[in-house]
């Protein structure tokens, strides 16, 4: 689906704004509202591919932004939360394996099918395990709030213990979006078809 630069713009103000109403609620708020970040890194590469030289430093920046308003709101330093790490700054490529991922889905897709549908749910399970195994192992290898002596076997069963719930709140968001990306796909087709033919 060919955008425009206003709805190209339009969706990266919608992707913020998710991320700043689901992000800001781990220590403000104190309800079950999921963080939609992984998912919408996703997303974002796969509807703005073309755009990450400049949309993908705003939604870092903004991540890291929120993080810091939620943790000083807490009376702490930045640097001093649980957290945060060394391996803070791995998010980078962690949300980039995502953002990747989205991209290559987006390049390679071609119409609403069964394959398309398998290929999407393969790319979305690669990207977000990478991203979960750059995430989670940066923080279990640089952050001194982890016990030692530290241990792949270790590393390993903390693995298994987040993998899931951070794969299934990765699957509802990009699900999410899949379904807005149809009923998009198919609102511009009728349009299409409605237009009155010029002579």
């Amino acid at each position: 689906m060919v955008m425009t630069q206003t709805q190209r713009f339009g969706v990266f103000a919608a992707l913020a704004l998710v991320m700043a109403a689901t992000r800001v609620h781990l220590s403000l708020f104190h309800h079950d509202i999921w963080d939609a970040s992984w998912g919408l890194f996703f997303l974002a590469g796969f509807w703005l591919h073309g755009s990450a030289r400049w949309i993908f430093p705003l939604l870092i920046a903004e991540a890291v932004l929120i993080d810091d308003i939620v943790i000083t709101h807490m009376g702490i330093r930045f640097w001093d939360h649980y957290c945060v790490s060394l391996g803070y700054w791995f998010l980078i490529p962690a949300y980039g394996a995502l953002w990747m991922g989205g991209s290559w889905l987006a390049k390679r897709q071609r119409g609403l099918t069964l394959s398309t549908l398998g290929m999407a749910i393969a790319v979305l399970l690669v990207s977000e395990a990478a991203c979960y195994v750059i995430s989670n192992g940066s923080f279990y290898w640089l952050s001194h709030h982890v016990p030692t002596p530290k241990s792949f076997a270790a590393w390993f069963a903390n693995l298994g213990d987040w993998y899931l719930p951070f794969l299934q709140t990765t699957a509802v968001y990009a699900g999410l979006g899949a379904v807005l990306h149809v009923l998009a796909v198919q609102m511009a087709h009728a349009s299409q078809h409605h237009r009155p033919v010029q002579h």
